[in-house]
């Protein structure tokens, strides 16, 4: 198991945080620098990924930048109180993508676990869930998103991964249809939870998640919903993916 290094990087730019992951990527590559995790909140940003329809695409994007992105998937949006992390670390021989995804979404499952909220994987859809159901005054909800996840590995180093929205202003998902799935929904751990959670409260526990996932030992998975279809029939995993959706 080779070190792993965690770094907080604070408010950063989409652009800047994602040249600079080009740049430990490559270090990473040539051995330079130990596996990395970037920890840290966007300004309000979306991404276009190229699967994108243009009526998916925010008509009003509310002042924030539109961003075309060379991955697969759709659109999403990150900004203030939406944890993301980006591991830039090399994959064990042994270690297939799709395991280190499901490792990802677990780091997740196991953070919100922690502010006893239980979330599902959804088969077909990558990132992790609340189940569809009724509130206690009767009002109907669509199976959410809470965290949200999309990859792209390159010579056997990952990079980009992970969103897990805190208590992140809902009203940006709005504006568009998020990553192409117009049958469900998004929310936040602190709607879940009942209570205000930010990124403060929530990062070291992500943080210790994400090593304990990473140090490639054995985890019982979590709990998975009924599987539903990709709308955009992209593989169940965006490989490709330099943001999240």
């Amino acid at each position: 198991m080779s070190e792993l290094r965690f770094v907080d990087a604070g408010t950063i730019d989409y652009l800047d945080a994602w040249e600079l992951q080009k740049q430990i990527h490559q270090r990473v590559v040539d051995r330079e620098e130990p596996d990395t995790v970037l920890l840290l909140e966007h300004p309000p940003t979306y991404t276009a990924g190229k699967r994108t329809k243009p009526e998916d695409r925010p008509a009003d994007p509310g002042g924030a930048p539109v961003i075309d992105v060379d991955r697969g998937g759709e659109v999403t949006f990150h900004g203030p109180g939406q944890i993301v992390a980006y591991p830039i670390v090399r994959l064990p021989e042994k270690v297939k993508v799709v395991d280190f995804v499901r490792r990802l979404e677990q780091a997740m499952i196991l953070t919100c676990a922690e502010f006893g909220v239980t979330v599902y994987r959804v088969p077909g859809r990558s990132g992790v869930w609340l189940p569809a159901g009724e509130t206690p005054d009767g009002v109907r909800r669509l199976e959410r998103k809470v965290g949200a996840i999309g990859l792209r590995v390159s010579q056997h180093v990952t990079m980009h991964g992970i969103a897990l929205n805190c208590d992140v202003d809902l009203g940006w998902y709005e504006r568009f249809v998020p990553c192409g799935i117009s049958d469900a929904g998004v929310t936040t751990l602190s709607i879940e939870a009942g209570r205000q959670i930010g990124n403060a409260e929530a990062m070291p526990v992500l943080h210790e998640k994400i090593a304990e996932m990473l140090s490639w030992r054995d985890y019982e998975p979590g709990p998975s919903l009924d599987p539903k279809p990709d709308p955009a029939k992209t593989p169940r995993v965006p490989l490709l993916s330099p943001s999240l959706g």
